[in-house]
């Protein structure tokens, strides 16, 4: 696993099986290049009022943790 921690920018977005409201990160950019991911899955963290959601999306190749929290979307690692 590689810790990354940098915000990033989320370019498109797709819905789960086409059916579902849960929305998944299409693309992302990041050190000036971006990646497409053909799979994901969401995770939900709750501490009392406060949620945080956790991605593990993947390119076919390498898995990307994402977090986004308070709107803010974060890259966490890469494996």
């Amino acid at each position: 696993m590689h810790a990354i921690n940098q915000i990033i920018n989320v370019n498109s977005f797709y819905f789960a099986n086409g059916q579902s409201f849960k929305s998944f990160p299409r693309q992302i950019e990041f050190d000036n290049t971006r990646f497409t991911f053909t799979d994901g899955i969401q995770y939900l963290v709750r501490k009392g009022q406060h949620a945080v959601k956790l991605f593990d999306m993947t390119d076919g190749v390498t898995t990307y943790r994402l977090r986004l929290e308070d709107n803010a979307w974060t890259l966490v690692s890469t494996r």
